[in-house]
């Protein structure tokens, strides 16, 4: 399927989505800062094979609310508890109006420069492999090539049939709402009102089975064949240098990738609006030279991806500008 992003604007917002503040602008970096970008971006020169993990702080500046975070409630629900088979299988209404209003928001949101900058790599570097456990879309939009982009978490915008005799599952289906029933999910004003089972999405295959959203849910295994990819990416050479975006690379999945690649001899860079003590990076000699990276194992950058990102790969991508139907982005939503 073919469509333009957003197919036109949407009168919907996800809740109340929080913005967040950047603690570090790399337009006001340190001189400790200049030196540490400058070492990276030796490295990055030099690196043949990289591989980045992204999370939910890659979209923050397209005004998508983290999970777990401010915006973890959708009418008063925790939104962690609807994430769940259990949930689906016990009110499937209140479940698709959850999804129903975190696809509007995601369609209402726009790429960011970081998105377009990893899209960017992954055209001109063939051994550049980005694993996102993101589910917004917002990365696809961004036209990344999609044989270098691994949906760790699935995809708000893949349809699956519940039915256990049907195989039917469709991927970048960006049709809002999926029935018309859906569309006072995206009403935050609107009390809740249940939607009968005839009038949530239906499989067109078998046309008896449930819809349910292509995301990993809690309680589910990942996908295997997302894993394997990702995988034979790590066993099938030396990857230089893991790019942790958004995402804290001291918990899991992140940490196991990110100690794959280091036992292999490759080196970390991380890209977060909060680098905890576990997370920073290695403590050099003042006289180590701006071009220098022989005695780092890892770099990291505090602030917005969306800043960072895009200044961190500029060696290999070039300067990075929204394209025009970009401007103005989150305006509708702050």
């Amino acid at each position: 399927m073919t469509v333009d992003y957003p197919p036109k604007p949407l009168p919907y917002r996800f809740d109340n989505p929080v913005l967040h503040t950047r603690s570090t602008q790399p337009e006001t970096m340190t001189a400790s800062t200049a030196t540490s970008l400058a070492s990276f971006h030796a490295y990055l020169r030099s690196s043949k094979r990289i591989l980045a993990l992204v999370g939910a702080g890659l979209s923050a500046s397209s005004g998508l609310p983290t999970f777990r975070g401010t915006g973890g409630l959708w009418r008063n629900h925790d939104a962690m508890e609807l994430a769940t088979p259990e949930a689906f299988s016990n009110d499937p209404s209140l479940v698709w109006q959850f999804y129903s209003a975190r696809r509007a928001a995601a369609l209402r949101a726009m790429p960011n420069k970081a998105h377009y900058a990893l899209a960017e790599l992954a055209k001109c570097m063939p051994e550049f492999l980005t694993l996102t456990q993101n589910v917004d879309g917002l990365s696809t939009r961004a036209n990344h090539p999609t044989n270098q982009l691994l949906h760790l978490h699935g995809s708000l915008f893949s349809l699956k049939c519940t039915s256990f005799y049907c195989d039917f599952q469709e991927d970048n289906n960006y049709t809002h709402p999926l029935t018309p029933a859906l569309a006072i999910a995206s009403e935050v004003s609107a009390p809740y009102t249940h939607i009968q089972q005839a009038d949530l999405p239906h499989c067109p295959k078998c046309n008896t089975g449930l819809l349910r959203p292509g995301v990993v849910w809690f309680g589910e295994s990942l996908p295997w064949h997302v894993v394997q990819a990702a995988d034979d990416f790590i066993s099938s050479g030396k990857v230089d240098l893991i790019l942790v975006i958004g995402t804290s690379g001291t918990v899991y999945p992140a940490a196991g990738y990110v100690d794959r690649i280091r036992m292999q001899g490759g080196k970390v860079a991380v890209f977060n609006i909060d680098i905890d003590e576990s997370d920073s990076e290695d403590e050099l000699s003042e006289t180590e030279s701006t071009g220098s990276y022989a005695n780092r194992t890892k770099w990291t950058f505090e602030g917005d991806a969306a800043d960072w990102v895009p200044i961190a790969l500029e060696p290999l991508v070039g300067h990075i500008e929204l394209p025009p139907d970009n401007s103005g982005e989150r305006s509708s939503l702050r």
